[in-house]
Parts: C-alpha cells; sequence; structure tokens
C-alpha cells in the first residue's frame, strides 16, 4: 500500500467517505487553476473544521503525503495546484461567518466564505471590507489571505494584509497556533500573521481569519478619462498623486483591452480610445464631489481627450463588471495567456507603459495591458498559441525583459498573485541569496517535513 493509500484510508475515517474523493473525474476538477493545469492530485479532501485539519496534516506527516491547501483555485500563477500529488485540502465547506462585531469593526470568518459575500454582509451593517480581488465573486478569504490578494481600491484602502488581524492556522506540524490579536493593537512578539499571510499555504493551513472592517463610506462616485495615448493615461496617474489627489480606484485599460471588455460586456466603453482610466472616489457627499472635480480636471490637463462622471450608478456598475470580466474575456485574443502583474513605483509607470509598448512593437506579440495603475500595479498579459514555438520564445523573450526593467524601476515581479510556479523561475531576480537563506530556515521551522505546498517556494 503506498503512501497516498495510507492516507486515503485515514482520512476518509477523519472528513467522511463522503468527503474524500477518489474517483479520477472527482480529481481532475482540482487539477487546475487559472493559470496552471494537468496536476492530478492522488485525493480531494474537505475538512469541516480545525480539528479535522489538524488530524489531516499530522496523518500526512506520518504517510509522508504532500498536502496542498486551495480555497476557490482562482489564483493566476499555480499556487493551488497539486506539484507533487498527494492530497489536495479544499476549505469550501468551512464557510462560516463566524461574526461581524459593529462595535469594534472587527469580524472573524473561516476561509471558505466566498469574498464578495463577505462584503455585502459587513455592508448590510453600514461597514466596509475594502479588498477587492476582480475575482471577488468568487474567490475565498482563505485564498486571498494565503496570497495576500490586492484589486483596485488598493489604492487608497491597501491590501488583504492590512485587513487580518489574527489567525489561526495548522502549521506543517500539525500545530494549531494562534496569531496575532482581535484589537487595534498589539505588539507581542513577532508578527507571524504578517508572516503567514501571503505565504501560499506553504507554512501553515488557515482555519479561521480575524478582520479590520471600516465604516461604509457616505458616498462613492465613477468617473471616466479617455485618452488617445497610453503614456498620456499613464502620466496623469503620476500628475493625480502629485496633485495630492487620493482616490480609491485608478484602473488603466490599453486599447486592445478596451476593445475586449466592450467586446465582453457591450458596456459602452470608448473603444476607440488609446486608453481608459477608470477611477472612483469616495467619501462624506460634500468631499467626494469635490475630489472628483479636481481628479477630472487633472486628467483634463494632463491630455484627456474626454472626461466624465458616471451619474447613473447602474452604468457604474457596468463599467466596473467590464473591468472584472477583462482577464477571462482576453482568450478571444488566443489560446494561450502569459498574465504578469508587475509593479513600479507610481511615478515610474509612463516608463514602464512606454516599454511595454517598444516590446510589442518590436515582437509584434499580441499584448493586452490594464490593471492598478493608482499604485503602480500593471497587469501584462500576453496572448498566443503556445503551439508556435517561435512566439512562445519571443513571449518568454518578453517577459524576462519586463522583469529585468520592472526591478531596474525600482519595482517587483508580482504585486499580488505570488509566485506560485509560473514566476519561480525569475524568484532569484529579486530575492537576494541571504534572504532566501532565510525563507528556507523559515519554512523548516514551520514545516520540518516540507509537505505543505511543496514545490512552490524556490
Amino acid at each position: 500500500m503506498t503512501d497516498c493509500a495510507q492516507f486515503i484510508d485515514r482520512a476518509k475515517k477523519i472528513v467522511g467517505r463522503d468527503h474524500c474523493h477518489t474517483l479520477p473525474e472527482q480529481r481532475a476538477v482540482y487539477a487546475y487553476d487559472a493559470a496552471v493545469s494537468d496536476y492530478m492530485p492522488g485525493v480531494v479532501v474537505f475538512p469541516a473544521d480545525t480539528a479535522q485539519v489538524e488530524q489531516l496534516v499530522l496523518l500526512a506527516n506520518k504517510t509522508n503525503t504532500p498536502v496542498t491547501p486551495r480555497g476557490a483555485g482562482t489564483g493566476m500563477t499555480g499556487g493551488s495546484v497539486a506539484v507533487c500529488g498527494g492530497a489536495v485540502v479544499v476549505f469550501s465547506r468551512m464557510n462560516r461567518i463566524i461574526s461581524i462585531d459593529s462595535q469594534n469593526l472587527v469580524a472573524c470568518v473561516q476561509p471558505g466564505v466566498i469574498t464578495g459575500k463577505f462584503q455585502e454582509a459587513v455592508e448590510e451593517k453600514g461597514l466596509f471590507y475594502p479588498p477587492d480581488p476582480s475575482s471577488a465573486a468568487f474567490s475565498t478569504i482563505g485564498g486571498n489571505v494565503a496570497q495576500c490578494a490586492g484589486g483596485p481600491r488598493a489604492v487608497k484602502y491597501g491590501v488583504t494584509r492590512d485587513y487580518v488581524l489574527g489567525l489561526e492556522a495548522v502549521t506543517g506540524k500539525g500545530e494549531v497556533i494562534s496569531t496575532g490579536v482581535k484589537t487595534a493593537k498589539g505588539v507581542v512578539g513577532y508578527d507571524l500573521t504578517r508572516l503567514i499571510v501571503g505565504s501560499a499555504g506553504t507554512l501553515a493551513l488557515i482555519t479561521r481569519i480575524f478582520l479590520r472592517l471600516l465604516p461604509l463610506p457616505e458616498s462613492v462616485r465613477t468617473l471616466t478619462a479617455v485618452f488617445d495615448r497610453m503614456e498620456d493615461a499613464a502620466g496623469a496617474v503620476a500628475q493625480l498623486f502629485a496633485a495630492k489627489i487620493i482616490c480609491r480606484s485608478i484602473e488603466y485599460l490599453d486599447k486592445a483591452a478596451i476593445a475586449c471588455a466592450e467586446k465582453a460586456m457591450a458596456a459602452g466603453l470608448p473603444t476607440d480610445a488609446g486608453a481608459l482610466l477608470l477611477l472612483e472616489v469616495d467619501g462624506d457627499l460634500a468631499s467626494t464631489e469635490s475630489l472628483a472635480a479636481k481628479a477630472l480636471e487633472v486628467c483634463r490637463q494632463a491630455g484627456a481627450s474626454q472626461v466624465a462622471g458616471l451619474e447613473d450608478p447602474e452604468r457604474a456598475k457596468l463599467y466596473w463588471k467590464a473591468r472584472k470580466a477583462l482577464s477571462p474575456a482576453l482568450y478571444q485574443y488566443g489560446p494561450h495567456k502569459i498574465n504578469e502583474d508587475i509593479v513600479v513605483p507610481r511615478n515610474r509607470i509612463p516608463q514602464m507603459v512606454e516599454r511595454i509598448n517598444q516590446i510589442r512593437e518590436r515582437t509584434g506579440l499580441t499584448m493586452v495591458s490594464f490593471g492598478h495603475a493608482g499604485d503602480g500595479n500593471i497587469h501584462v498579459n500576453i496572448m498566443l498559441d503556445k503551439s508556435d514555438l517561435a512566439a512562445a520564445k519571443k513571449a518568454e523573450q518578453a517577459v524576462e525583459e519586463i522583469f529585468d526593467y520592472t526591478l531596474e524601476l525600482g519595482g517587483t515581479i508580482s504585486g499580488e498573485h505570488g509566485v506560485g510556479l509560473t514566476k519561480a523561475p525569475y524568484f532569484s531576480k529579486e530575492i537576494g541569496p541571504a534572504s532566501h537563506r532565510i525563507m528556507k530556515e523559515i519554512k523548516k521551522v514551520f514545516d520540518p517535513n516540507s509537505i505543505l505546498n511543496p514545490g512552490k517556494m524556490p
């Protein structure tokens, strides 16, 4: 009997036979994410609580079975696929909002809670959970925490890690730990919470999350600025910050992205534009109106051919729906996608956009750029047919050039997607040997037998 067979036999007793999937067609559903495919796990298990997660990890250590945690599988780098086979642990049964404390502005949730559902629940109480990845309608809080997800509102409100006060988690040893606090302040000991957030399940399996909330803004306005040239749109972003105007979102779409989003949603986007900025401002009613007027004026002075405030809330929702549907809609340009999420300092966005244009023109590759320009985060997508070996080679060289220039500008090769499998070959470009060694030592402390998400952290 193989180790995985031993694991399966005992796992059925832990989670129940109905929650332990072994048939090929059941396992195939968990062999891929949004970027990587064909990594078939040996078994898929669905724990119901922390005690079952603890027992599964202890069992995995005894049977030497790799364990890959998984939320909704929406990741863009292969972070939740079972590279080494073994068990995929899916948290969809652990999907309760345990509490929403309106007095202390704190919520407690299980990892399988859908992000969008949680946002709706807190907004019903007049509260606000700002992190908003484009996949919020189906991604989970646990997956967001594991990858430190971002989203459009990060420019003003920060990313997922800025709202995680504390965690309950099971380490690779099978120890249940509590990290962080449930209060506004707390500095006792090392910050293990921040260490686990963004670690992609390589250190511990998250079983409970304490989240910071904010009061719901009174007013929100959506604005658009249309540009003939991408460089002018990028320059407008830098000028908005120079003018001390902090929007809660500044999204950037190039010409190909506009056309793609419009084809997918028929939202009325300006398909003849060279670039589009989609902005949001919020606050009390008076300050929102004032900020909106100032932002539109800066865009106009930066070269926008058209600026507008979307007065119809339904039209504004449609614009945002088109933006968030953009990533899957890109496949109209080709069967395969290379999706990168570089980040550069905001004032370097024009230079980065110019370099991406140069690469596009030089290589002839189909490249679509969009993203959270307000925090310097640009999603560069190369659409191709990987069976065309010449195009695949060009794409590989283009990614390398983009990463090198990103780092030259003082940026990072991943703002919110993580490393996973797709960025692993480039890890050492950004992380030096000493830092890498420390990371490996930390991994050994949490997970001495390297059973948690193996093959993911270089």
